[in-house]
C-alpha cells in the first residue's frame, strides 16, 4: 500500500484532457478547466467586506476622538519627514503600484503556455473587479463630500499640507482598483503585492496626502470588490482533470488504466496488472466552505457536533481521515483501506480507497436483512466503541454489505479516535434508529443488547433524540411518522408475498418504541434525554431582540427634551395609585377567564394565585408559553385530565384571540371616530383588514402543503378545543364568567397603561391606548423573548409616539412605567406565589 501524506508533484496537464495516449479517457462533460463555479467562500467574504466597510465608516463617525488623535499622531510622525524625500517617496511608490498589476499579467501571459485561454480569463476578470472598485470609490467619495455628515468627513480627510482649503480624499483611491485586480485575476505574487501596499500607504501617511481610515477603506473596498466579482462570474472549476488524477496517483507509486466518473466528486480507477480498482474522492475546498454556515451553527449549538472541516485547511483534513481510517483498521473493523492521499493543488485534494464491491444498506431488499446481518453490523460498531473511535455518520450509506453478506463500515471522514463517551453513546443511537427504519425497533433493539450487552445500550438512551440524529435520518423518522415509507435508492425489490418490516405501520414515534424496547431488557435504564445544546435559536432570538430594543429605546433616555427617568419619577400619585389598581385587577380577571371554562369546580384563590405565579414564569418563557404551561399544570394538579386540562386551556386562549380581534377592530373604530374621522372609512379600514386577511387564508389553503400543515395546526381546535366548548354550552353561568374575564383582562391592562399615560403628565385617548396596546401586546405574545422584552417595549412605544398626545419622552415613559407594574414589580409576588402553591400541591 502506498501513501502519499504531502502534496503530490501534479504535472501540467494538456488542454485537451486525458485520452488513450496518456492511460485516461476523455475528459468526462461538466469536469472542464473552462468551466465555472460560484464559489461560496467568495460570497461569505463579500458579505464579510461589506459589513466591515459599514463598521469602518460607523466607528469613524462615532469614535471620531479616536479617529482624529489617530490622524494628529500620524501627521505629527509625517511631519518629522523632510518634504521632498515624502515627494520622491511618494512617486516612486505610486509608480510600482501602477506597474505591478501589467508586470505580474504579463508574466503569467508568457509563462502560461497552454493555459493562457485560462490565464486571459482570469485577467480580465481582475480587470472587471478593478473597474468595480474604482467606482465604489468613487461613489463613497462623492457620498461623503455630498451628502455625509461633517463628522464623518472630518474623519475620513485631513488638510492638505500645501492648501488648508483643501482636504484628502475620504478613500485612497490607487489601492481599491490595484488590490481588486490582483486578487480577483489570482495573482501569485502576494508577497510583492502586499509589500508594494504597504510602502504605498507608508508614502501617502509621510506626505500628507491619506489618512489611516482612507488607507483602510482603500484596501476594504479592493478586496470586497475582488471577491464580488469572484463570486458573480465565477471562477474556473478547481476540480482536476482525469489525466491530472491520474499523473497524481502514479505519483504515488499505483498502477491506474482509466477514471470514469461514479458520483459527486467522485471517480472508479481501474489499475494495470490486475490490481484492485480504486475508489477516488475528491475533497473540494469550495464545496466543503458550502456547508460552513451550518456546519459551524451545529458545531456552536451541539455539545455532539463534529468539529468543522471548513476550518481545517486540505492536509489537515488529509490527515484527519487517514488516521481514522487507520485507527478503524487497527482495531480490526472492515472498511475500505486507503491507497494514496495526495494534493492536487490549493483547493483540492484526494483520497484513494481499495474498492470494496457490495451495495450498501439503502440498497438492500427487506428479506436481506436477517438476523446475522445487524449483529454483524453491531460488531462492527462493537470494535470501534472498544478503542474509543467515533464514526458519527451511521446512516445507511456508510453500512456496506459485501456479496457475502459482511458489512463494512465506510465514510469514516467525519470520525473521531479517543471520543468521549457522549460521542459513542451517540453512535449507538444513531445506528438504533438507522436500523429500526428498515426493521423495526424490536429486531434493531434485540441485536444491539445481544452484542453490545443491555447497560451500553441503555447508556445511549438519553442521546437519542432527533437532535443528536443525522439529518436524513430525521426526515426518514417524519416521514415514517406520516405514514410514508423512508425513501431508498433504487434497488432490488422485496419478492412478492416475503415477509417484510413495514416501519411505517408501527407507531407514529419510532424512537418511542426503541425506548420502549430498550426498558424491557433494563427497566432501570435512564430515558430523561440529555441536553445537547449549548445554545438555542430562542437564545439567539431574545438576545438580539433585546439588542434591537437597547439600540431604539436608550438614545431616547438621552436625545428627549424630557427624560423620561425624570418623567417617572414626577408622576403624579393619584393616576399611578389607579394604574397599581388596574395592574392587580388584571390578575383577577385572568383567574375569571381562566376558570369559566373549565367545568370541574376550582379553587377560585389558587387560581388567582396561579396567575401571579405567571408573572414569574413570563422571566424565563416566551410571552403567551409560560401561562399556558403554568394553567395546564395547575388543572392536572387539581385532578383533570391532561387531553381536558389542555381542552379547557385551548378553549380559553381561543375565546380570548377572538375577543382581541373583536376589541382592537372596536377600538379602531372609535379611534376614528374621536379624531373627526368618517365612521365609514374607518369602518372600511376594519373591513378591508379582515378581507386581506381571509384572502392570505384562502391562497394558503389553496396549496396542498400548506393545506396540510393548517389542517395538522387545527386537528387540535376541531378534535379537543370545540367539543369542550360544547360541553361548557351546558352551564351558562361559568360560560359567562369566562367570557367576562377574557374580555376585562385586557381592558384593565388598557385601563393601567392609560393610567401611566396621564400620570406622567399627557392625556391620549383611551381608545388610541387600546389600540396601541392590542397590537403591542400581540407582538409580544408572538416574539420568542421571555415577556416579550424588547418586541413589546418597542411597539407599544413606536405606537404611542405615532399619536399627536403624548409628546417628546412621554411615550417611553409611560411604557417604562407600564413594564415597571405589570413586569417587574410582580416578579417577587409571583414567585411566592409558586413556592406557596408548590408546597401545597397545587402545581
Amino acid at each position: 500500500m502506498a501513501d502519499v501524506t504531502g502534496s503530490a508533484k501534479v504535472g501540467r496537464a494538456g488542454g485537451s484532457g486525458g485520452g488513450p495516449e496518456d492511460g485516461g479517457p476523455p475528459r468526462p462533460p461538466g469536469i472542464t478547466r473552462t468551466g465555472r463555479v460560484r464559489q461560496p467562500a467568495a460570497l461569505i467574504r463579500l458579505l464579510a467586506g461589506l459589513a466591515v466597510i459599514a463598521l469602518a465608516l460607523l466607528s469613524a463617525d462615532y469614535a471620531r476622538a479616536t479617529t482624529n488623535g489617530l490622524a494628529e499622531d500620524v501627521a505629527g510622525a509625517a511631519a518629522l519627514v523632510p518634504h521632498p524625500l515624502g515627494g520622491v517617496a511618494t512617486g516612486l511608490t505610486t509608480a510600482a503600484l501602477l506597474l505591478l498589476p501589467g508586470v505580474s499579467a504579463a508574466r503569467r501571459l508568457l509563462g502560461a503556455g497552454p493555459d493562457r485561454r485560462h490565464v486571459l480569463q482570469q485577467v480580465a476578470d481582475g480587470v472587471l473587479a478593478a473597474v468595480l472598485a474604482y467606482g465604489g470609490s468613487l461613489a463613497l467619495d462623492l457620498w461623503i463630500d455630498g451628502s455625509a455628515p461633517f463628522s464623518l468627513v472630518s474623519a475620513l480627510t485631513q488638510p492638505l499640507p500645501g492648501d488648508p482649503l483643501a482636504r484628502t480624499e475620504p478613500v485612497h483611491g490607487h489601492l481599491a482598483p490595484v488590490l481588486a485586480l490582483l486578487i480577483a485575476s489570482a495573482a501569485r505574487e502576494r508577497r510583492a503585492t502586499w509589500t508594494v501596499l504597504t510602502l504605498s500607504s507608508l508614502a501617502g501617511l509621510a506626505s500628507g496626502a491619506a489618512t489611516p481610515t482612507s488607507l483602510l477603506l482603500g484596501v476594504l473596498i479592493g478586496w470586497t470588490a475582488a471577491h464580488g466579482t469572484r463570486w458573480a462570474v465565477g471562477a474556473p472549476d478547481p476540480r482536476p482533470r482525469p489525466a491530472q488524477l491520474l499523473h497524481s496517483l502514479r505519483e504515488a507509486g499505483l498502477r491506474p488504466l482509466s477514471a470514469a466518473p461514479a458520483g459527486p466528486d467522485r471517480y472508479l480507477v481501474r489499475q494495470r496488472d490486475g490490481r484492485p480498482e480504486l475508489d477516488v474522492r475528491l475533497l473540494d475546498r469550495q464545496a466543503v466552505t458550502a456547508a460552513l454556515v451550518q456546519r459551524a451553527w451545529r458545531r456552536l449549538r451541539l455539545r455532539t457536533a463534529p468539529h468543522p472541516r471548513t476550518l481545517r485547511s486540505l492536509r489537515t483534513g488529509l490527515e484527519h481521515e487517514a488516521l481514522v481510517s487507520y485507527a478503524a483498521v487497527a482495531a480490526g473493523v472492515r472498511t475500505r483501506r486507503i491507497a494514496a492521499t495526495a494534493e492536487l493543488g490549493p483547493d483540492t485534494a484526494l483520497v484513494a480507497y481499495e474498492r470494496l464491491p457490495g451495495r450498501t444498506l439503502d440498497r438492500l431488499a427487506d428479506e436481506e436483512l436477517t438476523d446475522a446481518l445487524l449483529a454483524d453490523a453491531w460488531g462492527q460498531l462493537a470494535l470501534l466503541q472498544r478503542r474509543a473511535i467515533a464514526h458519527r455518520a451511521l446512516v445507511p450509506s456508510a453500512l456496506l454489505v459485501d456479496g457475502a453478506g459482511t458489512v463494512h463500515l465506510v465514510d469514516l471522514a467525519d470520525g473521531d479516535i479517543a471520543a468521549g463517551e457522549l460521542v459513542l453513546h451517540s453512535d449507538i443511537a444513531q445506528l438504533l434508529a438507522t436500523l429500526a427504519l428498515r426493521t423495526g425497533a424490536e429486531r434493531s433493539v434485540r441485536a444491539a443488547v445481544a452484542v453490545l450487552g443491555p447497560d451500553a445500550v441503555a447508556a445511549a438512551l438519553p442521546l437519542l433524540q432527533p437532535i443528536a440524529l443525522a439529518r436524513s435520518t430525521r426526515l426518514d423518522l417524519k416521514r415514517a411518522a406520516a405514514g410514508r415509507t423512508p425513501a431508498r435508492v433504487p434497488g432490488p425489490r422485496s419478492a412478492p408475498g416475503a415477509p417484510a418490516a413495514d416501519p411505517a405501520a408501527a407507531a407514529p414515534d419510532l424512537l418511542d418504541e426503541i425506548r420502549a424496547e430498550v426498558l424491557r431488557s433494563r427497566p432501570q435504564a435512564p430515558v430523561r434525554p440529555v441536553r445537547l445544546e449549548r445554545l438555542r435559536p430562542r437564545t439567539l432570538l431574545a438576545v438580539g431582540g433585546g439588542v434591537v430594543a437597547g439600540w431604539l429605546l436608550l438614545p431616547q433616555f438621552f436625545a428627549t427634551e424630557q427624560n423620561p427617568v425624570t418623567a417617572v419619577a414626577g408622576a403624579d400619585p393619584f393616576w399611578l395609585v389607579l394604574a397599581l389598581l388596574a395592574a392587580g385587577a388584571s390578575h383577577v380577571m385572568g383567574a375569571m377567564g381562566f376558570v369559566g371554562f373549565v367545568p370541574e369546580r376550582l379553587d377560585f384563590r389558587n387560581a388567582v394565585l396561579a396567575q401571579v405565579a405567571g408573572s414569574f414564569v413570563k422571566l424565563v418563557s416566551p410571552g403567551g408559553v409560560g401561562g399556558v404551561a403554568l394553567n395546564t399544570r395547575f388543572l392536572q394538579r387539581a385532578g383533570i385530565p391532561t387531553t381536558q386540562a389542555l381542552s379547557s386551556v385551548g378553549a380559553g386562549q381561543l375565546l380570548g384571540l377572538v375577543l382581541h380581534l373583536l376589541q382592537l377592530g372596536a377600538f379602531v373604530y372609535l379611534t376614528g371616530v374621536k379624531t373627526g374621522g368618517s365612521e365609514l372609512e374607518t369602518l372600511r379600514v376594519v373591513v378591508g383588514g379582515l378581507a386581506v386577511a381571509a384572502a392570505l387564508l384562502t391562497a394558503v389553503s389553496a396549496l396542498p402543503p400548506a393545506r396540510r400543515r393548517l389542517a395538522a395546526r387545527l386537528r387540535p381546535l376541531t378534535a379537543e378545543v370545540l367539543p369542550r366548548l360544547l360541553e361548557l354550552l351546558r352551564n351558562p353561568g361559568r360560560l359567562a364568567v369566562g367570557f367576562t374575564g377574557q374580555l376585562m383582562v385586557s381592558l384593565t391592562l388598557i385601563a393601567c397603561l392609560y393610567c401611566c399615560a396621564r400620570a406622567v403628565g399627557r392625556e391620549p385617548s383611551f381608545a388610541t391606548v387600546g389600540v396601541v396596546f392590542l397590537v403591542g401586546n400581540a407582538a409580544g405574545n408572538a416574539a420568542p423573548t421571555p415577556g416579550g422584552a424588547g418586541f413589546v417595549d418597542t411597539a407599544l412605544t413606536t405606537g404611542l409616539e405615532l399619536t399627536n398626545s403624548m409628546g417628546n419622552g412621554g411615550a417611553l415613559a409611560a411604557v417604562a412605567l407600564y413594564r415597571l407594574l405589570t413586569l417587574v414589580l410582580p416578579v417577587l409576588p409571583g414567585w411566592a406565589a409558586l413556592t406557596w402553591l408548590q408546597r401545597r400541591g397545587a402545581l
